[in-house]
């Protein structure tokens, strides 16, 4: 495991001497880039773990993603290794059927205190609740990226995650009452305190999260890509891209279907994948939105 590896395969040729904020967001913005966010291990019968250089190994060296699990746990190492003052986080994702957040902490995030000022920083909530860099860990600030508007709110001992986002324009007719193009412009995304925590926190979580036949990656194959304009995600066979305009006021949602047969190319050429062993697609009836 080294950083001059991790640096190569997620492009970025810059200084890393210096752990300061400018650095942060070239590093956050080049991760989310060039790794995805995806489950697509749990539909090939392989099993996640969060063993740091397993997941090294296969996000560095076989070009795969990951969940949150894998994705921050690997970021953190990063941030530690290259000087950085920052600790591990748990949150707890909004379930908007609920309307309320789950009851457990199952994402991972990090925290990075920079000349007094802190940060969050998370390259691995995928889709369009991706922050493309780091949020200042300010009350109630507006903090404008491609995606939209985010802020953080203190609640008093936990802290929410909001964004106000923009009206989907949906190319495909056939689409135009997907359940997975979200309609609401300002949705809570998670929850967290400030308590750091340890790898272990998220062992049970990570068992249940791949075994649980409630479980939304259970239910669904995921497979989200940032892109320099918005990003595109393959969900069981459904497959979109999405392109924000927010000089329009929209973000321009094109989608289609796919074949079993077009899978490995959509993975091979869409987010630089390729499996080593072969993927049931699932797109079960969950509550999950793009």
């Amino acid at each position: 495991m080294n950083l001059e590896e991790y640096f190569k395969r997620i492009g970025f040729h810059g200084s890393f001497d210096k752990p300061d904020l400018a650095t942060l967001k070239l590093i956050h913005k080049h991760h989310v880039m060039s790794v995805p966010f995806e489950n697509l291990s749990i539909h090939c019968g392989e099993k996640i773990t969060m063993d740091l250089e397993v997941i090294y190994n296969k996000i560095v060296r076989s070009s795969r993603g990951g969940w949150c699990l894998e994705n921050n746990f690997l970021f953190g190492w990063v941030l530690r290794e290259m000087g950085y003052d920052t600790v591990r986080l748990a949150s707890r994702v909004f379930n908007s059927v609920l309307n309320d957040f789950y009851s457990t902490e199952t994402h991972l995030i990090n925290k990075v205190v920079i000349d007094g000022k802190a940060y969050i920083t998370d390259v691995s909530f995928g889709v369009s609740s991706q922050i493309w860099e780091p949020l200042e860990l300010v009350s109630g600030k507006d903090q404008t990226q491609a995606a939209g508007v985010f802020r953080l709110i203190d609640k008093g001992d936990f802290w929410v995650l909001e964004k106000t986002g923009r009206k989907p324009e949906v190319l495909n007719p056939d689409f135009a009452k997907s359940s997975l193009v979200s309609r609401k412009e300002t949705k809570q995304i998670y929850g967290f305190g400030l308590m750091p925590c340890e790898a272990d926190h998220f062992f049970e979580q990570s068992h249940y999260l791949q075994t649980d036949p409630t479980s939304l990656f259970t239910n669904k194959s995921i497979c989200s890509l940032q892109t320099p304009t918005g990003f595109r995600v393959l969900v069981g066979w459904t497959y979109s891209e999405v392109t924000y305009k927010p000089e329009e006021g929209v973000d321009v949602v094109d989608m289609r279907d796919i074949t079993d047969d077009e899978i490995e190319q959509i993975l091979r050429e869409k987010f630089n994948i390729k499996l080593q062993n072969k993927m049931q697609p699932v797109n079960k009836k969950a509550c999950y939105t793009i």
